[in-house]
């Protein structure tokens, strides 16, 4: 029944990406016409980050499909890491297109250029509208998923970009201050670098296996040492597999040469805890009794 679930709520994520792709292909192509015959710079960038958006949206939407395949002797923990790495391709090239915008509106900005400012406010509007919806699809997965959050990012980020690109597309018309196009695609290539920042870190912490930010090492050995047979917890190491998937591994001095069967009732018992207080389902815990090792909680294997 859990991997029926699972495999529902896959077919669910992969719906709202196909969706969203189209969308955002179609405001994309849109965009880019319009920034051309404009000569809008921000509508020019919007456009370019809407293409983006439609390369992380693909990404995102074969991660998810790669979750959903069968594990193999050869693939032992199935392609669960494939969203992690689709969400941190997507951090990162957000972050290289703002840089390589900014750097482009900074050297535009001596010299502004006269838009069409109509074309400006039609297409930021219409972009407003495609990845409003978009945003609205993905919200209920990005709230639990690194790879749909980083595919929502995406999504977010352009929508309040393309709100920006038509506040200056209105200045633009009224006040005919053309200089604004390239103080938009400043700010916005500031803010892009800024909301990326927090998922290229997180995506990271993942891979190099760090100890998610909330847990406590020590507050873990603190519950399993309140098990009567346990002497000593040592060689600990926690670390996530993707979004829900924590895993611990450790070794287990016992006080007494219990029988296998004693010993298992405690790690089963051990196994509860870390479950309900700690979420952590997926544990390697090695019994020890009278073996010489380094008893430190954390060990250095170099």
């Amino acid at each position: 029944m859990g991997h029926g679930h699972d495999h529902n709520h896959g077919n669910m994520k992969g719906k709202k990406l196909g969706i969203s792709i189209l969308l955002n292909v179609f405001i994309t192509v849109a965009q880019a016409i319009g920034g051309i015959f404009s000569g809008s710079l921000s509508l020019i960038t919007d456009a370019l980050h809407n293409f983006s958006d439609v390369i992380a949206l693909i990404i995102s939407y074969i991660a998810d499909k790669l979750t959903q395949k069968n594990y193999s002797s050869e693939q032992t923990f199935g392609y669960k890491r494939a969203e992690v790495i689709a969400a941190l391709i997507n951090a990162v090239s957000l972050i290289a297109i703002a840089l390589m915008l900014g750097k482009e509106a900074i050297l535009r900005f001596n010299e502004p250029v006269e838009i069409e400012s109509v074309w400006v406010i039609l297409l930021a509007g219409a972009s407003i509208l495609v990845n409003g919806l978009s945003v609205l699809l993905l919200k209920s997965e990005a709230e639990e998923n690194m790879n749909m959050r980083s595919a929502y990012l995406h999504l977010f980020s352009d929508m309040i970009t393309s709100i920006a690109v038509m506040v200056g597309g209105i200045c633009m018309y009224y006040f005919q201050a053309y200089w604004v196009d390239s103080l938009l695609s400043i700010l916005i290539a500031i803010y892009l670098i800024y909301s990326s920042f927090g998922l290229l870190t997180q995506t990271l912490r993942v891979l190099m296996q760090f100890t998610p930010k909330n847990l406590d090492v020590e507050a873990i050995q603190a519950s399993i040492m309140q098990e009567a047979a346990i002497e000593n917890l040592h060689h600990v190491h926690v670390w996530q597999l993707n979004d829900k998937d924590i895993h611990l591994e450790a070794h287990l001095d016992f006080k007494e040469d219990l029988k296998l069967s004693e010993a298992s009732e405690v790690i089963a018992n051990i196994n509860q805890v870390l479950k309900a207080e700690y979420q952590i389902k997926h544990t390697l815990l090695k019994p020890e009794f009278g073996v010489q090792d380094a008893k430190t909680l954390i060990v250095d294997e170099r």
